[in-house]
């Protein structure tokens, strides 16, 4: 069995990438964003963190959290915040995924892959190359040619905040040179 070994860092900052079940395609709804964002909301009330950068697509979602210092409890705070969505979801009248023997021995719905997968951001440029990755997934994976059309992230914020300015990585009026994130773990942020 693998040992899965998670980052240790008590008020860290960390790049998240969560993944649905089977991967389907059902984040973007309507009724999947509101009860996220409902969800993400009681998680941060009863176990608080900032969200410093987030952007939703079809089946998986990237984000940035910073936890209080001392603390360093995320996979308590994705757990809640799993458990949150999944009820609201079912409820709803969402659908899962079949359950397997073994997911239903160990009471786990068909909503959300059972890991995700953390990387700690221990310097500013490790912090800006992950929010940039953040904020071109959208483009990356063909569904907007630019990042300000796509309404799901944090982007927006990014360009109100003058972080970014709103034709940052943009083709709209003329074809822009993609971002190389080749220094990023691809294989775990797909």
């Amino acid at each position: 069995m693998p040992e899965y070994r998670r980052a240790f860092e008590p008020g860290g900052t960390f790049f998240f990438t969560l993944v649905t079940e089977g991967r389907r395609p059902f984040l973007t709804t309507s009724a999947a964003r509101r009860l996220l964002r409902t969800a993400f909301a009681s998680t941060r009330e009863r176990f608080p963190f900032t969200v410093d950068a987030i952007v939703l697509l079809t089946d998986h979602l990237h984000t940035i959290w910073t936890l209080p210092p001392g603390d360093a409890d995320f996979s308590t705070r994705w757990s809640f915040l799993k458990r949150q969505f999944t009820k609201a979801w079912l409820a709803a009248g969402g659908r899962e995924q079949p359950a397997t023997e073994s997911r239903r021995r160990n009471r786990r719905r068909g909503v959300w892959q059972r890991r995700f997968w953390e990387h700690v951001i221990r310097v500013e440029e490790d912090l800006v190359r992950h929010c940039d990755y953040i904020h071109y997934n959208p483009v990356k994976h063909g569904l907007v040619a630019c990042p300000h059309a796509w309404p799901h992230s944090s982007f927006h914020r990014f360009v109100d905040e003058r972080v970014y300015e709103r034709d940052w990585a943009c083709s709209c009026a003329r074809p822009a040179a993609a971002p190389v994130f080749d220094d990023i773990e691809k294989s775990a942020l797909e």
